[in-house]
């Protein structure tokens, strides 16, 4: 998901010297100490410390906090460390193997067409973005958004991404140079609220839970939610991606990986308020809302075991959905949907 877009600032809009060979001694000591620390990893745990992003303050990026504070990762050989990574450098790290997993939407898939080394290897739930106006807004359906201005993180972010699908669906050209509608680009959605709530956008498309908070606070208005619009219901918005060339070095220990986030998955759907007490409590994300939150984590749809067993959890499918949304409205270059689906897809031996 789309990374330091669903930061701690929502809660506050809506609620309210020794040198030379002492500095060397020192660094050889600590070239020491991470190299024992390293060989002890190994020893405790099969597949060594790793790194895996976990610090945006998203709410929706639950199955990373519950595996890691359940203990799921360590059950399946892993130290992880918890570390704070933008869009760049989970690309970089996922290149080069550094990162083995990270979570993310389909705005990974352009990034894949343009050379970064990754898989789609897994779902990790339905969707996490709702349009919001001011309650005294005209706008009621999509065919009120045309010749608006419509507030977004980033252009080509996930936001804007499933805006344009969602308009070009109904008509509704989203490029720029038609001039059907207008994207303005905040780097805070709290900026984004207030832009709206002045008059100098028309609708702000934001993350969770920003989008839901500002609905609850009674000024706002949710006209487009992605996990219900029946476009995009009942589909995965956010999948886990997995570095090639760890798959391909060593694929057992992503299938161990992804063996955590389906114990973290299951765990959260039986026992979504449990859940929620542990995000709320160590502060994964800032939602004190916690019976809100419990919704929001009921709505992504977190596949349980018996979910994949019956076949609900349909990843490939979803992949090629998108693949073929963004390829129509050209975000994606590929001339052939399918077999692009096929390429960035790969299915992992868990059992």
């Amino acid at each position: 998901m789309t990374i330091g877009k669903k930061s701690s600032a929502v809660v506050s809009l809506i609620l309210a010297g020794v040198l030379g060979l002492t500095a060397c001694g020192a660094k050889e000591a600590a070239v020491t100490e991470t190299s024992a620390s390293a060989e002890t990893a190994k020893t405790e745990y099969k597949y060594g410390k790793i790194d895996i992003p976990g610090k945006d303050g998203a709410l929706c990026g639950a199955p990373i906090y519950i595996a890691y504070e359940k203990g799921f990762f360590a059950e399946e050989g892993f130290d992880v460390n918890l570390i704070s990574a933008d869009t760049e450098t989970r690309k970089i790290g996922l290149n080069n193997g550094t990162i083995p997993i990270v979570n993310g939407d389909f705005q990974f898939f352009p990034s894949i067409e343009e050379g970064v080394k990754v898989k789609v290897v897994d779902g990790l739930h339905y969707g996490c973005i709702k349009f919001v106006v001011p309650n005294d807004s005209p706008i009621q359906t999509v065919e009120d958004f045309a010749g608006k201005k419509i507030g977004v993180d980033e252009i080509g972010g996930t936001p804007h991404q499933v805006a344009s699908v969602w308009l070009e669906k109904a008509g509704i050209s989203a490029d720029p140079q038609d001039g059907d509608v207008t994207f303005l680009p905040f780097s805070d959605g709290n900026l984004e609220l207030e832009a709206v709530k002045s008059g100098e956008i028309d609708v702000a498309a934001l993350w969770d839970p920003l989008g839901s908070i500002a609905e609850k606070s009674g000024e706002y208005r949710v006209v487009f939610d992605l996990s219900t619009d029946p476009a995009f219901a009942g589909k995965y918005c956010c999948f886990l991606y997995a570095s090639s060339k760890v798959l391909e070095e060593n694929p057992d220990e992503i299938a161990a990986l992804l063996k955590a986030y389906r114990k973290a998955q299951d765990w959260i759907a039986k026992n979504p308020k449990e859940a929620v007490d542990i995000i709320s409590d160590k502060k994964y994300s800032a939602i004190d809302d916690k019976e809100l939150a419990q919704e929001l984590i009921v709505s992504y749809a977190y596949p349980s075991t018996e979910d994949r067993a019956n076949g609900t959890a349909k990843i490939e499918e979803d992949v090629k959905y998108f693949v073929t949304e963004l390829k129509n409205i050209g975000y994606l270059k590929t001339e052939d949907a399918d077999a692009f689906a096929a390429e960035i897809f790969q299915k992992v031996d868990v059992d």
